[in-house]
């Protein structure tokens, strides 16, 4: 199924608005990471963690859903194909792993960060609120890179003839 130019445009729209949405959003999770690792004051290390929740809770897991979604529209509904182009297939890959570590990582960190600063607690680890920002800022920039400069070439996938319906007999046949 191939979509048609509008539908195109469209998904491709959604798609990059999501990405630099999320990829957005991981920065300011970062700089809020940051200081609530370094922050001396208590309030300032609540006020962060609490911002961190509030981000996490709302807005990261549907941007990673949109753009894994729209992703694959689009893989699959252009001549790009999911699994023809190394850089697609990666870029699947990386989202994919990105939105399960969002889930099953980034935001149990962000929680257990948030619930120590609420009870007035210092943070369990400033690793909670530091390493997956700066994971998935890596993975998203190296993603963006790819969408950019489409390296890598087909995979073997790609690289098999494609079997086209030939508009004459063949030889010999009747």
């Amino acid at each position: 199924m191939k979509l048609g130019r509008p539908a195109r445009r469209a998904s491709l729209v959604v798609h990059v608005v999501a990405s630099a949405a999320w990829l957005g959003l991981t920065l300011g999770l970062l700089a809020l990471g940051v200081t609530a690792a370094t922050a001396a004051s208590p309030v300032a290390v609540a006020a962060a963690v609490r911002c961190m929740k509030l981000f996490a809770d709302w807005l990261l897991l549907p941007l990673a859903l949109l753009t894994l979604v729209s992703g694959l529209v689009l893989a699959l509904g252009t001549p790009w194909g999911l699994a023809r182009y190394r850089w697609v297939y990666t870029k699947f890959w990386l989202t994919l792993g990105t939105t399960v570590a969002t889930f099953f990582a980034l935001r149990p960190g962000v929680n257990a960060a948030a619930a120590a600063a609420a009870a007035g607690r210092p943070l369990p680890d400033a690793g909670d609120v530091l390493f997956g920002p700066v994971v998935s800022l890596s993975a998203y920039v190296f993603m963006t890179v790819l969408s950019l400069l489409k390296p890598w070439g087909l995979t073997r996938r790609g690289r098999r003839p494609r079997e086209r319906p030939s508009a004459a007999p063949p030889p010999g046949g009747s």
